[in-house]
């Protein structure tokens, strides 16, 4: 028997509504690296959030260099997504909100005591810190369990990755079976499912019906065991995970 004691909760578009403002962040920088390179082509920001949701910068443009075939330096790529973080940060802290309802989960999940509470994303650090803090959301989270793949590893990754799920595991001090992710996206599902973590999928950040219906078949065949639309189904979901884990 496997008690669930520890949520692990993915940032952008589960936490916090940040992925449409970033990603239009993103493209501005994006187009800018293609225009340097003469490739022609330019994204919007919904066309990157399409293609590259779920992936940090450095993973986004590691996927451009390798769709592209071009390379930039070391050098050159730390420049590009330190410019990225600075350009996401400045307007999340304008413009974010939380999801619709999250709020209210977090408070009565803090209230409970029944759990453990952290933030695992592909974002970096600071990005992270600044999107909660806007959101009044990082009076839930202590400040050591709040981890990112861009900056928390030795080795900066992104997901589907498992690295930074196993990593933030082994500091929390969790078996990844005693633990349940709450992601909005497939590779971020990947990532937590490939660290043995249980997932519940959340696709109310998405716009239209069939988004949330298409994105629902995506996390469930990639190993989302419930999914929801709403945070106000959480307990009910989270409860049935909890059924089954036993």
């Amino acid at each position: 028997m496997t008690k669930i004691t520890q949520l692990l909760f993915d940032c952008d578009n589960t936490l916090v509504l940040s992925e449409e403002l970033a990603f239009e962040a993103c493209a501005e920088l994006a187009n800018q690296i293609l225009t340097k390179q003469n490739i022609p082509d330019r994204y919007t920001g919904p066309q990157l959030l399409t293609d590259f949701v779920g992936q940090n910068f450095r993973g986004m443009v590691i996927s451009l260099q390798k769709k592209y075939g071009f390379t930039l330096t070391d050098e050159e790529l730390e420049s590009y997504v330190k410019q990225e973080e600075n350009q996401v940060i400045a307007v999340l802290e304008k413009k974010a909100q939380p999801c619709v309802g999250v709020n209210e989960q977090l408070e009565k999940l803090a209230a409970s005591k029944k759990y453990g509470l952290a933030v695992v994303s592909s974002s970096a650090l600071r990005r992270v810190q600044a999107s909660i803090k806007k959101v009044d959301q990082v009076k839930y989270f202590p400040a050591d369990h709040i981890f990112s793949a861009a900056t928390s590893l030795p080795v900066p990754t992104t997901k589907p990755d498992p690295a930074i799920y196993l990593h933030a595991c082994q500091v929390i001090g969790k078996d990844p079976k005693e633990c349940v992710a709450i992601e909005d996206s497939k590779s971020g599902t990947l990532s937590a499912v490939r660290a043995g973590i249980h997932v519940i999928g959340y696709v109310g950040c998405y716009e239209t019906h069939k988004q949330q219906a298409d994105m629902t078949k995506i996390l469930t065949d990639n190993g989302a065991e419930v999914v929801m639309t709403e945070w106000s189904q959480f307990p009910e979901y989270l409860a049935k995970v909890e059924k089954n884990a036993a």
